[in-house]
């Protein structure tokens, strides 16, 4: 298919883990006056889903239309009483594909894994955090690395647009003003599902490796890219772009993805490209930047899941202030809580590979998204909160407060780029 066009005139705002992203996106959905929608893995009945809760309930309250939609696997389990109070004050909560509650564990695959937000048609939220306390620093030592965009401007529309396909692909959004320029950013939303828009996601950063002329940086979570991809990564730093790489230095959620990483490291140097692990915390955060314009944040992983599987969104941006931005973020990172890894510690992993565990692993990755592509067709469903097994009893426990974020500070970060 042929790229989404650029769609100049926003103004962009990075923000960095839920200090900075919970009070943008509380504050806008507090000024909310016609409209707020909501795209989100995990939503859990914590302390910062508390607080989501508490500005959703007063904006429906208002008379503000509010549509939540969450996944079934990743959000399993809500209690009636978080649910009822939504619902009663007109919240629209819906379910991405839930799972039949006897097989919800057998179900991980084809998620909506997007986590997006649209305020009023004029304030588009994207990145990689979900509604959850771990966000959040005082956490402890697994509080997550993340990073977030806050959009004005005409780029907001078609993310408006794509979270109402979601709720109800032939329904049109209802009308809304176009938003005016705001700014001098381009933009592109570039989605992936499984029908029309299989390898976008993928397709753009190849796209922008293959333009690299001097230094390529990305963040990711979860990398074990297809063949595609390693290669484009591989020729970048062969024709003399500095490509860098910062990966997950602690155990990530699953042990088979820090393995699967760390198998494709040693190709990945000797063609000249440095990859850094981030061992302060979890990393979390799904960006990356080339050169000094081009930069993209948003929900994809560079692994098999992502890239061949789930429904997410990244927003692609032309903007060297963002890109600066980004930049700014980065460099720290690598400097001061990565571990630079050399080939020489990658010894053990070749052990590995000399057994076949590695080159099998590797090749039954490189095919697998031609073999996504052959599963039989599925088209999820999206069904109101009451038609799902989401709903379970109160959970057992003390009763936990909701985050008290800065309602007076939120009002600046949420119109920090415009009126």
């Amino acid at each position: 298919m042929k790229p989404e066009p650029w769609i100049g005139g926003n103004q962009l705002q990075l923000l960095e883990n839920g200090e900075e992203y919970f009070p943008a996106v509380f504050g806008a959905i507090s000024s909310a006056r016609h409209e707020v929608l909501i795209e989100t893995f995990i939503l859990f009945e914590d302390k910062v889903g508390l607080a989501l809760h508490a500005v959703l309930v007063a904006a429906a309250r208002r008379g503000v239309r509010v549509d939540l939609t969450v996944d079934g696997f990743g959000s399993p389990a809500l209690s009636s009483a978080f649910v009822d109070e939504l619902t009663a004050a007109g919240v629209r909560l819906h379910v991405f594909d839930p799972p039949p509650r006897l097989s919800r564990r057998l179900q991980p695959f084809r998620r909506l894994h997007r986590k997006i937000v649209v305020v009023d048609g004029e304030v588009g939220f994207v990145g990689g955090l979900n509604y959850s306390a771990d966000h959040l620093a005082d956490y402890g030592p697994q509080a997550k690395q993340d990073y977030a965009v806050m959009a004005r401007g005409p780029v907001v529309e078609p993310l408006r647009r794509a979270a109402y396909q979601l709720i109800d692909r032939h329904a049109p959004p209802s009308p809304m003003p176009h938003p005016a320029a705001t700014g001098s950013a381009q933009a592109q939303v570039v989605i992936r599902d499984n029908q029309k828009h299989r390898d976008d996601i993928e397709r753009i950063y190849r796209r922008a490796l293959h333009a690299a002329q001097r230094e390529v940086i990305i963040a990711n979570a979860y990398f074990f890219p297809g063949y595609r991809l390693l290669k484009s990564l591989q020729r970048a730093a062969r024709r003399g772009v500095q490509v860098r790489l910062i990966l997950q230095g602690q155990a990530a959620d699953t042990a088979w993805a820090t393995f699967a990483a760390r198998m494709v490291y040693d190709r990945l140097i000797e063609a000249g490209v440095r990859i850094y692990e981030y061992c302060e915390r979890p990393m979390h955060g799904k960006v990356a930047l080339v050169d000094d314009e081009w930069s993209t944040i948003g929900s994809s992983n560079l692994d098999p899941l992502s890239l061949s599987l789930n429904l997410e969104a990244n927003l692609v941006i032309r903007d060297r202030d963002l890109n600066a931005q980004l930049r700014q973020k980065l460099t720290p990172l690598m400097q001061q809580q990565c571990q630079r890894v050399r080939i020489e510690q990658t010894a053990a992993r070749r052990w590995w590979w000399r057994l076949g565990v590695g080159y099998l692993v590797f090749h039954a990755m490189r095919h697998f998204p031609r073999w996504a592509a052959n599963l039989p067709p599925h088209r999820p469903r999206v069904v109101p909160a009451a038609d799902s097994t989401l709903v379970v009893a109160a959970p057992a426990g003390e009763a936990v407060q909701a985050w008290q974020w800065q309602a007076d500070a939120a009002p600046a970060a949420a119109g920090g780029l415009g009126p």
